[in-house]
């Protein structure tokens, strides 16, 4: 993103969420770095510089700002013009690939030579990969300091340094003091009852409530639940096994993850995986100023201009669902994908009577074969399809990582048998987080749009893009609450 000083230096003094994550300013007189929310007096605008990123305010010299906190700011979305390939590796790197792999593994994943993704990364954000990483490590490590308990050694590790004392050199050389001076100048730490407390951070309004009828309504039985205004589910990322309730703060734009402590070693994917899930990094100014403008749209853009749409926890399990969902209702698919996690899930004691299963995965579905699929409830087309979906994750000829290749992933999806570009699209648009995937064959955004085929709603909603998943969701909503869009 090309920084303009004076719009920047504006947008400062009005404090305006809408530029919170999109930039940073760097104070000369004071050697700190802020978001544009920050409540500090505004310095003057010959005394600012201006970053992109974090990681180039560090390089540069700077130290975050204890107010504003800049490792909470949101993230940006995959609309946010980076070129593809630094949009999945910088995916990758925030969800802490790094921590336990080169750049030359992670060139290797994404198909390219580690120097050429070096080169990228570098043209396009002004900083390495090797400097993203550093600065997630020291983002999450920073907000466990002043947000938990957690002693140091616990924070190290849980950000991924391998070393305690590369930890403390790096921590003081970055902050000018050592770790155990920030938490004790901290004020006292969140209450999580005996959990790990994550702050997530957004850009209002969101639609809070919205998201969750639409993930109550698909919750997976056993896995995950929506109760009391907050969402919960049970988690597996690695060899990491544990529960997470979220629910709104009360006080700012963000929602609080309470996190069982045998997720600590996973902290980072999982932040991410939730920010994926409740599309915390998404621009609603933007969406809502673009579809607003639409006569069809105008009324529910109005009504609703904080809706997101519902990413993934874990592409696979998202994708699943989608198979389940082909041409039945949405309740049907909840119901079977219930009984597919009580046979096939990994049993999980948590403290909630309704969490007890992992999510199935792509490896004991792909095992379980089609019979047994079909048992379930499910027709054996369908059946066939979903094991077909296994055995290509678990074989790793299809990859459904956020902000993956969404063209080459709906290519692959929809020459496995039994798998059409409805479920194409809905998985890109969920699972890849693709802002402008459009499930236009979807009965609900034809009626909407009084369309008699897929060709003609893909048609009408030419005017959408980029946003054309946010303008589904608007239909959608429109439909479930019996209102005109």
């Amino acid at each position: 993103m090309k920084l303009d000083a004076d719009t920047c230096h504006r947008a400062l003094a009005a404090r305006d969420r809408r530029f919170d994550g999109l930039f940073y300013v760097g104070v000369r007189s004071t050697g700190i770095y802020c978001r544009p929310v920050c409540p500090a007096r505004t310095p003057r605008r010959d005394g600012c510089v201006f970053f992109a990123r974090a990681a180039e305010a560090e390089r540069e010299g700077f130290r975050a700002c204890l107010r504003c906190r800049p490792e909470l700011a949101p993230g940006s979305g995959p609309a946010d013009a980076s070129p593809r390939l630094v949009e999945r590796a910088l995916a990758r790197i925030q969800a802490g690939y790094l921590n336990e792999a080169s750049v030359d593994e992670l060139g290797r994943a994404l198909g390219v030579t580690g120097r050429h993704l070096r080169r990228a990364v570098t043209s396009s954000l002004g900083v390495t990969p090797v400097e993203l990483a550093q600065s997630r490590r020291m983002a999450l490590a920073k907000q466990l300091l002043q947000d938990t308990e957690l002693g140091i050694a616990e924070v190290a590790f849980a950000a991924g340094f391998a070393s305690l004392r590369r930890f403390n050199a790096l921590f003081r050389s970055r902050y000018g003091r050592p770790p155990s001076a920030l938490r004790r100048e901290a004020s006292t730490p969140a209450c999580g009852g005996g959990a790990i407390v994550l702050r997530l951070d957004y850009r209002p309004p969101l639609e809070w409530e919205a998201l969750l009828d639409f993930l109550a309504a698909r919750s997976t039985r056993g896995v995950e639940e929506v109760e009391a205004g907050g969402y919960r589910r049970t988690v597996a990322i690695g060899p990491h096994r544990g529960f997470v309730e979220v629910r709104p703060d009360p006080r700012r734009p963000a929602l609080v993850a309470l996190v069982s402590p045998s997720l600590s070693g996973a902290l980072m994917p999982l932040a991410a995986r939730l920010r994926a899930l409740f599309d915390l990094d998404a621009r609603p100014d933007a969406v809502a100023a673009h579809l607003g403008r639409d006569p069809l749209l105008r009324r529910s853009v109005a009504r609703r201009p904080g809706l997101r749409v519902p990413g993934a926890f874990e592409g696979f399990e998202a994708a699943v669902r989608a198979v389940l969902g082909q041409q039945v209702t949405v309740r049907a698919a909840t119901t079977v994908a219930g009984r597919l996690a009580r046979e096939l899930g990994e049993p999980f004691a948590t403290p909630y009577p309704g969490l007890d299963r992992l999510s199935p995965t792509a490896e004991t579905l792909a095992a379980a074969g089609v019979s047994r699929l079909a048992r379930l409830g499910m027709p054996g087309a369908r059946a066939a399809a979903l094991g077909a979906l296994a055995a290509a994750v678990s074989s790793g000829s299809l990859e459904l990582d956020r902000h993956g290749d969404a063209d080459e992933v709906e290519r692959r999806l929809c020459a496995l048998k039994g798998i059409g570009p409805w479920t194409a699209q809905v998985v890109t648009m969920r699972a890849l987080g693709r802002p402008d995937a459009f499930p236009a064959g979807d009965l609900g955004v034809r009626r909407a749009l009084r369309a008699g085929s897929a060709r003609e709603a893909e048609a009408r909603a030419e005017r959408w893009r980029p946003w054309r998943a946010y303008a589904a969701m608007h239909l959608w909503s429109a439909l479930a609450k019996g209102d005109e869009p």
